[in-house]
């Protein structure tokens, strides 16, 4: 890509992937304290404001990266994790699983909102509504990339999580004891294209029926 592309790729998709990673966080802070850990809400863990949950390595330098090598096809990062006591949720183990399935449920929710504003978008002035159009397509995909990517049953992923929530005693056990091997396996797909054969029919799908 050229500069003047590089510029507008940025501009096209830096709020919807600021939004989609931070607030993915925040969700799960706020279903946290609703299940009775207060530790994100007294941190100032809960709140629509992006910066405080922005890593500036995984939120910023890590998707601007990919970003700029895919062209906006795969897209991964991560913000500030959002501290949870486990031992202070009602119900530990099955709470824990609502708490890691409240941020795939945020991006579909974000998702859902970036199609509602592409609806409208082209009903008004064209100087406004084509950049916005396209800004909306860029969040239903980065929405829809980050929620089937978070929805892997791999530890620390949150699906992993919900896995772990949802699985008997031991068995919980013994897969929790898989959780070091999850980045690495995670790298390990990514750089051999898996992620994409298995995401991408997912995310095109998803994005057909949203367009």
């Amino acid at each position: 890509m050229d500069a003047s592309q590089i510029v507008a790729t940025i501009a096209i998709y830096a709020l919807p992937v600021l939004f989609a990673i931070t607030l993915h966080e925040a969700a799960h802070g706020y279903v946290a304290r609703h299940l009775g850990d207060l530790t994100a809400y007294a941190q100032g863990r809960i709140s629509l404001n992006p910066v405080r949950h922005v890593d500036v390595i995984g939120t910023i330098a890590v998707p601007l990266g990919i970003l700029l090598l895919s062209g906006g096809q795969f897209l991964f990062g991560w913000a500030k994790p959002v501290p949870v006591n486990y031992s202070a949720l009602r119900h530990p183990k099955q709470d824990m699983a609502w708490v890691a399935a409240a941020g795939p449920a945020a991006n579909l929710a974000m998702a859902l909102g970036w199609a509602a504003v592409l609806r409208i978008s082209p009903v008004l002035p064209e100087f406004f509504g084509i950049p916005l159009g396209l800004m909306a397509l860029a969040g239903i995909r980065v929405n829809l990339v980050l929620m089937f990517l978070n929805l892997l049953p791999i530890l620390p992923l949150d699906g992993g999580r919900i896995v772990a929530g949802v699985l008997a005693g031991r068995m919980a056990w013994t897969y929790a004891k898989l959780e070091p091997w999850g980045l690495p396996l995670l790298i390990l797909l990514l750089v051999t294209h898996v992620l994409d054969a298995v995401l991408g029919p997912l995310v095109v799908a998803s994005e057909s029926l949203l367009r």
